[in-house]
């Protein structure tokens, strides 16, 4: 005879199994839920250290109090927290000012490395070498893609001779002057927004005593 009756009863001894769930779920359950609320904790896999730190740090909770009133290990890990998110705060942006810096240099060395050919264009330019034709208009070309850069030319006439972007090379007295004055441009200078590259080579004009 088998060890079950004909309706399906147990033997006797022995506990009926109730509700055998799915393989798997009672590890689930033991290890404290799903996969998909573990993994929503967890920093997102792309980006860069810095965003990975800067999620960490805006999805802690900071609670406005201690959690436990009068508790010193509570408002520790408290101050701990507000601490480490003020260094993060001031590493980024020490980081990114660092990145603004270095592009800027990068910027500054390529505008100085093309500053002869810039002469040697403004003396083919001075001969009429460069009056018309393709090579003027690549010259143009270049100077106007500089320009985007933030490249500016020094080579104004007329104005007051200032030290900080002039540099005299000939200085000659006139009755026509009132002021030191700019009166030639022997070779251009440049600037890249408020910083001067390179002082331009002038003649100036200066009062007659």
């Amino acid at each position: 005879m088998p060890a079950g009756n004909e309706h399906g009863n147990t033997p006797e001894g022995e506990e009926p199994v109730s509700g055998q769930g799915a393989p798997g779920q009672d590890e689930t359950q033991a290890n404290g839920g799903t996969g998909e609320e573990a993994s929503a904790s967890a920093p997102a896999a792309g980006g860069d250290a810095l965003s990975q730190a800067e999620q960490i740090l805006n999805n802690a909770d900071v609670p406005a109090q201690p959690a436990a009133a009068g508790s010193p290990e509570a408002a520790e890990l408290r101050n701990d927290l507000l601490r480490l998110q003020a260094e993060y705060v001031n590493y980024r942006k020490r980081v990114e000012r660092d990145r603004d810096v270095a592009r800027e240099m990068a910027v500054i060395g390529v505008l100085n490395s093309l500053m002869p050919v810039l002469d040697d264009i403004d003396a083919a330019r001075q001969h009429g070498d460069l009056a018309e034709g393709p090579f003027a208009a690549i010259a143009t070309k270049l100077e106007n893609t500089l320009k985007t850069y933030g490249l500016a030319r020094i080579d104004e006439t007329g104005v007051e001779f200032d030290p900080n972007i002039h540099e005299a090379l000939i200085q000659q007295q006139s009755a026509d002057v009132t002021f030191d004055t700019v009166t030639q441009i022997l070779r251009s200078g440049y600037k890249s927004g408020d910083r001067v590259l390179r002082a331009a080579q002038v003649i100036v004009s200066v009062p007659e005593q």
